[in-house]
């Protein structure tokens, strides 16, 4: 795939320049700032960015607010950001819109090459990719909502795997069930969560807002 990688520490961006290129995938741009891959962008559009959230000049949102503007701009980019720690802000902010093509990892995680590579994949293919220590701790701040304390906990393990970005055959895999109980499970956590799936909008991102309190 064609990739842009936007990375303030030269170390980590150069090492992950490294990694992909050996991957077999073509990195287009490696820049150290938001203003720089927002203009590479522009010149030509790739395949998946891959950002910090945190970069120059004050470190604070500059990676995420580049995000989010790719995603307006060109909305077939996909995007996976980086983070040093789970920000609920950001990751709360990524996921309340469309989730199609877009991830958030923490930096831990991309020493993890297979869990990075997979999570790139899928954003590259338009689904969603979450680090499950960040839906984890999005999980633990809505465990009083009356509608979430219907589901069981088999129930409440599919619906993180869906909110990481997993297919009902992949949270098979995952969590050593059928593929036929994984879709038991689904349609009974829409059914708790009282989603319809009305026209136009996707019961699966509807569960996974639900269950993150957005």
């Amino acid at each position: 795939m064609r990739l842009m990688l936007a990375e303030d520490s030269t170390l980590l961006r150069e090492g992950l320049v490294r990694l992909l290129a050996e991957e077999g995938h073509e990195v287009l741009a490696a820049v150290g700032n938001a203003e720089l891959l927002l203009k590479a962008v522009a010149e030509d559009p790739p395949d998946v960015v891959v950002a910090d959230v945190r970069m120059p000049p004050t470190h604070t949102d500059e990676g995420l607010r580049a995000a989010l503007e790719i995603r307006e701009r060109w909305p077939r980019v996909g995007v996976l950001v980086l983070s040093q720690y789970v920000e609920k802000r950001y990751a709360t902010e990524l996921l309340t819109g469309d989730t199609e093509g877009v991830g958030y990892l923490l930096k831990d995680r991309v020493v993890q090459v297979d869990e990075f590579l997979d999570a790139l994949e899928r954003v590259a293919a338009g689904r969603a990719a979450f680090d499950p220590e960040v839906v984890r701790q999005l999980l633990g701040r809505t465990t009083h909502t009356d509608l979430l304390a219907r589901l069981t906990v088999r129930e409440r393990d599919v619906l993180a795997e869906m909110a990481q970005g997993h297919t009902n055959a992949a949270i098979a895999r995952r969590l050593h069930i059928s593929q036929s109980a994984v879709e038991k499970h689904a349609n009974a956590i829409f059914d708790k969560l009282e989603l319809t799936g009305g026209e136009g909008y996707s019961r699966r991102v509807l569960a996974v807002l639900r269950y993150l309190g957005s």
